[in-house]
């Protein structure tokens, strides 16, 4: 993932309703949701939930497949996991991360 990417999937999840959205997502797996089951499980209105979703969408988080007359939402896994990978790549500089309590009784 680039810092495009990352940047524009940061912007999408960092907004209440479109969190809560893909976090719902995610519980569901690769099975997905309708936006039927979605609003009524998020108690968000039809017309609030496609806002949404169509951000998400357009940040690659989340696909869409029509499957007869329904639309199923489905997580980008790999895309989350892109996301998550591109924001600890770096971390602790390359050394093993551990809590700030456990370096200090390490060192005692």
């Amino acid at each position: 993932m680039n810092e495009k990417d990352a940047v524009a999937a940061l912007a999408a999840l960092a907004q209440e309703v479109r969190l809560r959205v893909f976090r719902a997502l995610v519980g569901a797996g690769p099975e997905g949701m309708t936006p039927g089951v979605l609003s009524a499980i998020l108690d968000i209105p039809a017309s609030t939930l496609s806002f949404h979703l169509k951000e998400l969408v357009h940040a690659g988080l989340v696909g869409a497949e029509r499957d007869g007359r329904n639309l199923i939402y489905r997580p980008s896994l790999d895309r989350m996991d892109g996301l998550l990978a591109y924001l600890t790549d770096h971390c602790c500089q390359g050394r093993p991360c551990r809590p700030a309590a456990a370096r200090r009784r390490a060192r005692c």
